[in-house]
């Protein structure tokens, strides 16, 4: 099938055949009705679902077996219990489950909309700015058809790049975002099959490796209120300073025939949106990539401590994981181009030592102590040197006296005080999780 960098195509992921009347009276059909609906957004968020179903389709959507299912809870049970020696915090795990890749895309779509739409309302402003001054009186209400078609053209290709997403992740934090939903801990059977005949690994033994990172990333999201606002803002900030590329627009939109459906087909958006080369960029491009590598470095501390002895091939998943983060796949990568942001921790390594350097100056609880605030977090410098920063000696009790813990986490954040020790929930926490 060829590709469909657009995204228009008839039900099953085909494009129309410009000889067939039939498939092209359904293609303009199609088309009429993108133009014509009104839009909530600068995507079509219903358009970028019909082409990530229709390309998994194509490519393929095992269904999760009853055995699937049974060995995915089963993983994560045992997942816990090897994490409870080697964190502060309870389980964060409420639900448990086994997707499919559309499951993924569906589990995950409010939060890819919440990071996607600020960069795509600037491509559609661009689009409309295309339009001579001169001319836009005139143009009177077909002006909205402009701001219809940016969305549809950032929809389409949108849910072309999270059609190749569903099919490579492994499980809902594998990218590093909290993408699902709080507490569900979430594995993608079919990809972790594929996954680890790559690697050419028992199944069962790469499936439990990504439910300790699975369920290690529940504890820290979970226990850690503020993080997953945090590491959010941090995306949207770096995202508020992509530069659109109006030249690339504008070449993009003269190769456009709507009567013809191979222009269709030939539009790409790759290259329309590029990172602004000013300091306050590489400034929040450094925060990123900072709290991600923390992120993923804590949790693969914490995975490879837990599983020890008790896996095989640990050193092989762990170092195989770590190469993955670091490079991202193929379809990371197409989303990187598409939309400018890359999610690559590039100082995993880094952050891997440090941790490791905590928890031997500072133990299990000292190190996790580290996440009660972002302004206690090691800076982009102290990567350098992690002994030095790990054996400071902090009086944690006067360094989180100081803090205004109602700032960075909003209204879900909350000041450790009482008996409860920093950055531990009390029982009605651990109930609840």
């Amino acid at each position: 099938m060829p590709d469909i960098p657009f995204g228009f195509a008839l039900p099953g992921g085909q494009p129309p055949d410009p000889n067939d009347p039939a498939q092209m009276q359904q293609f303009m059909s199609q088309l009429q009705h993108l133009l014509s609906a009104p839009g909530s957004g600068p995507v079509n968020w219903d358009l970028a679902r019909q082409v990530a179903a229709s390309q998994l389709a194509a490519t393929g959507d095992p269904a999760v077996s009853p055995f699937e299912r049974n060995a995915v809870e089963e993983a994560l049970r045992i997942a816990d219990l090897w994490l409870e020696p080697a964190t502060s915090w309870p389980s964060g795990i409420r639900t448990s489950v086994a997707w499919n890749r559309n499951e993924w895309i569906y589990k995950t779509l409010d939060v890819w909309r919440k990071l996607c739409d600020p960069v795509a309302s600037r491509m559609v402003g661009a689009m409309g700015d295309l339009v001579p001054p001169e001319a836009r009186a005139q143009l009177g209400p077909m002006q909205s058809m402009v701001a219809t078609l940016g969305g549809a053209l950032f929809g389409g290709q949108l849910g072309q790049a999270l059609g190749s997403l569903a099919a490579e992740v492994l499980s809902a934090g594998d990218i590093g975002l909290p993408l699902g939903p709080a507490g569900t801990a979430a594995l993608i059977p079919a990809n972790i099959r594929a996954y680890g005949e790559g690697l050419e690994l028992p199944e069962d033994e790469v499936r439990l490796y990504v439910a300790l990172r699975e369920a290690a990333h529940q504890r820290l999201f979970q226990h850690v209120p503020w993080l997953r606002g945090h590491v959010l803002t941090a995306v949207e900030n770096y995202a508020s300073g992509i530069r659109v590329n109006r030249e690339a627009i504008e070449e993009a939109m003269g190769r456009l025939d709507p009567t013809d459906p191979e222009s269709m087909q030939a539009i790409a958006l790759e290259g329309i949106f590029t990172p602004e080369d000013t300091p306050a960029q590489k400034a929040s491009l450094a925060r990123l990539e900072t709290v991600l590598a923390l992120v993923e470095g804590w949790v693969g501390h914490v995975v490879d401590t837990a599983a020890g002895d008790r896996l095989p091939n640990v050193v092989r998943l762990g170092e195989a994981f770590r190469r993955r983060r670091a490079a991202g796949g193929p379809a990371e990568q197409t989303f990187a181009a598409l939309v400018g942001l890359e999610l690559r921790p590039r100082r995993l390594r880094e952050a891997s030592v440090l941790w490791a350097a905590l928890t031997e100056h500072r133990g299990i609880a000292g190190r996790d102590a580290v996440w009660g605030h972002p302004d206690l977090l090691p800076s982009d410098d102290d990567f350098a040197d992690p002994e030095g920063f790990a054996a400071a000696r902090l009086d944690l009790d006067d360094e989180l006296a100081s803090f205004d813990f109602s700032a960075p986490g909003g209204p879900e954040e909350q000041a450790p005080g009482g008996e409860t020790p920093p950055n531990r929930p009390d029982e009605g926490d651990a109930d609840k999780s």
